[in-house]
């Protein structure tokens, strides 16, 4: 790694160690408007961070050493930048709402096949919305049950509930990843097989989990109804694997292409987001899109300093590689949101949590933090208490709306005053002397005492909405990227989940054999027999 550019990094630190938060805002009545940048229906608050002006162009220099610029381009044009899989990374063109856009993918136009997979989808969705599509006795679908995992469950999960204002009330939604049964069990408690549409969602149609959910859930749809012909009217496909598709008993046109460009952690709007659609209609599903490609087109063409997923990065960036701090935390106040971070650790964690450089030698720096959150108000009363007293730092992200869909007396006038007092609260904290002035005896001074200089950044749009979501996603996705750009690693690959599986099929064997092989360490050796013996093997 080229290691000359991390020099920005220790002026920025030397600049924003000078001073604490408060004392900059104490310097500068200004200073909440310097800091603060507005991005397709989102504002940006990052002035209760630990940084000035100087701090901020020394991490804007980090940027541009690091050849950002370029690598932004080489993404958005269909460069093959997932080079240990020698493939482009696209996920923007899926969104692209440019009707004369052209990207070029080993010379071809991808965009045509883009917009007829949209089409498909549409299509798709409207009859079953409309109760057009017509289960194998007759019914209309009512249920809905995607089955899938990783990228191919949390994304859907996530934006299923994030839009649930937006959603067809009559169709009930259930996502099945888990390879637990009981996972999918308690969701066939729940739904009917006549009128039930399960949606699989595998690009081979060999991921052992999602398969293996499916296999189980044709075998009960097929024992409820009577005949394998009901596959054909209860099961569609996410997939390209035609064959396969073909074999497990679904029509080939109702399989919905994606490609190998599209990373499942970034899939959401390929077909993947098939549910989604189904829920909140073509229509919302295209402003959802638009929400993405105003953000796409930010980060694209914004300068650094005003660019929000590059000032988000950076201040990751100081923060990790800076301050050690070894942990982020999202904290959505909006119900909605609920599975927001969830859907961020998968995007962040898989993307930047690697060892290895892109020259293939060992990565001087830290890379992806651990990544963590709950919706605001429920983490005040659980883990807030070691954000503002505890001996981590750790930076957090308050993402809240001014507006909401479900106006109860003054509720939602509470939530937002809870977000804005605890980004007050980490930041400005509460000093000796301002306990003593309260009144608090002495012997409890120590323990009412705040430091504060605890950074935070405040995310705000007018109302959850397609178009936020849709931003606010393509948001943390760059974000991701800047920070992979900079520290010289592969975002878009995975090879570390790789090992689990292929030893789990070993495993598995063992488990399931007349006698097992014994070629495992001692610890694995014995599980499986105790595990063997329990279930009388």
């Amino acid at each position: 790694m080229n290691t000359d550019k991390w020099a920005y990094l220790d002026d920025a630190m030397v600049a924003s160690s000078k001073k604490t938060i408060k004392e900059l805002f104490a310097e500068d009545p200004e200073r909440a408007k310097k800091f603060s940048l507005n991005a397709a229906g989102w504002f940006l608050d990052y002035s209760k961070n630990r940084v000035d002006r100087k701090a901020m162009k020394a991490l804007v220099k980090l940027a541009e050493a690091s050849n950002l610029k370029a690598e932004i381009e080489k993404m958005f044009t269909g460069k093959k930048i997932n080079v240990t899989e020698d493939r482009a990374v696209l996920h923007t063109a899926l969104r692209n709402c440019d009707p004369k856009a052209r990207v070029n993918v080993d010379g071809k136009n991808v965009m045509p096949a883009v917009r007829a997979v949209l089409r498909q989808m549409g299509d798709f969705s409207d009859l079953v919305r409309q109760g057009k599509w017509k289960g194998f006795t007759g019914k209309r679908i009512k249920y809905i049950v995607n089955i899938g995992i990783g990228g191919s469950d949390l994304g859907p999960v996530m934006a299923n509930i994030a839009l649930t204002p937006y959603a067809k009330r009559y169709l009930k939604f259930f996502f099945v990843s888990n390879v637990d049964s009981t996972h999918l069990a308690e969701t066939l408690k729940a739904v009917k097989a006549d009128q039930t549409l399960f949606i699989v969602a595998s690009k081979t149609f060999t991921t052992q989990e999602t398969m293996s959910n499916a296999n189980a859930a044709k075998d009960w749809l097929v024992k409820k109804l009577g005949d394998k012909k009901a596959v054909a009217k209860h099961f569609v496909a996410l997939s390209t694997a035609a064959k396969e598709v073909t074999d497990f008993g679904i029509s080939p046109a109702n399989m919905f292409p994606f490609w190998d460009w599209v990373g499942g952690r970034y899939s959401l709007p390929s077909a993947i987001g098939l549910s989604l659609m189904l829920a909140i209609g073509r229509n919302n599903y295209a402003r959802f899109l638009r929400g993405y490609w105003k953000m796409d087109q930010h980060f694209r063409t914004a300068k650094f300093e005003r660019n929000m997923p590059v000032v988000m990065a950076l201040l990751g960036i100081l923060y990790s590689n800076g301050y050690g701090a070894e942990t982020y935390c999202c904290l959505p106040y909006d119900q909605y949101l609920s599975r927001f971070p969830a859907y961020l650790q998968q995007m962040d964690m898989e993307s930047n949590g690697k060892s290895t450089d892109k020259d293939g030698n060992p990565v001087e720096h830290v890379t992806g933090p651990i990544e963590w959150g709950e919706p605001g108000t429920n983490g005040q009363h659980s883990f807030y208490q070691l954000i503002h007293q505890g001996t981590h730092l750790i930076p957090c992200d308050f993402i809240g709306c001014c507006k909401t869909h479900n106006e109860i007396g003054d509720l939602h006038d509470k939530l937002m005053a809870n977000l804005f007092a605890q980004t007050e609260a980490l930041a400005f904290g509460k000093t000796a002397d301002d306990c003593r002035k309260e009144g608090v005896p002495e012997n409890l001074v120590p323990f009412k005492t705040f430091e504060g200089n605890r950074p935070t950044n405040t995310l705000l749009c007018d109302q959850l909405k397609p178009e936020t979501l849709g931003a606010l996603i393509a948001l943390y996705e760059h974000k991701v990227f800047t920070q992979g750009v900079i520290l010289n690693i592969y975002s878009f690959d995975q090879w570390g989940v790789q090992l689990g599986k292929v030893l789990a099929k070993g495993v598995l064997s063992d488990l399931t054999a007349k006698k097992p092989s014994g070629k495992h360490d001692a610890s694995t050796n014995q599980l499986i027999a105790r595990y063997r013996k329990a279930v009388g093997r």
